[in-house]
Order: C-alpha cells, then structure tokens, then sequence
C-alpha cells in the first residue's frame, strides 16, 4: 500500500514539475480587491488544481454529513412510527384486559359479595 502512495505521490509530483515547466510565462493575477505578484502560469495552475481539489473534498465531505443525517432522521422517525404503533396496540390490549369480566361476574357473584372465608378456632 505505501509503495503504491509513493509510486502515486511521484506520479503527481512529476506531473507538476512538468506543468511548470511546459507553462513557465509570467502572468499578472488580478484578484478582484487585489494585485498578486506577477507568477509562472504552470505555478498558477497548479495553485489553483490544488485549492479546487481541496473545496471539492469539503463540500464532499459536507454533503455526505447532510445526507447521513437525513437518513438518519429518516431511520429515527420509521423507528418512532413503528414505536407508536407498538404503544397504541399495548393500550388496545391493555383496554380489552380492563374491560374484561371478572370471575365473579362469570360466575354470577355480585361484586360486594365475598366468598365465605373459613376461620379455623385453635
């Protein structure tokens, strides 16, 4: 893997060298509220590959945050749905369970009446 980036890295440096010196006018930059210094135009174009490749990346890596938090959202708000639902049948049943008959009204007791009791004498 490091031979690879090393290999890579060289690849990208002889690039460069190669840009500058193919490229090596001097050009004026005129910076809206500014004068830069007079520079190699290669120099320049490099400058500016490396400044597009480094905003890419961040606004790469900005818009993947926004996205995962969507989906997170997303996720979290199918979660709370699923949740609700499982509440609203706990209190159907919940409900059923209450309303249900006791065993003194199956067995025609009236409510108030208690079963006899059995009080043993020592």
């Amino acid at each position: 893997m490091r031979v690879i980036l090393v290999i890579l890295l060289f690849l990208v440096f002889a690039y460069s060298l190669g840009l500058v010196l193919a490229n090596n006018t001097e050009v004026a930059v005129n910076l809206i509220f500014s004068q830069a210094p007079a520079m190699n135009l290669g120099l320049l174009l490099i400058i500016c590959l490396v400044l597009g490749v480094i905003i890419g990346m961040l606004l790469a890596l900005l818009l993947f945050r926004v996205l995962q938090n969507k989906w997170e959202i997303s996720r979290l708000n199918k979660e709370n749905r699923a949740l609700q639902d499982q509440l609203k049948q706990a209190n159907i049943a919940i409900d059923r369970q209450a309303n249900a008959p006791t065993i003194n009204e199956v067995a025609g007791l009236s409510p108030h009446v208690e079963a006899p009791s059995r009080v043993e004498k020592y």
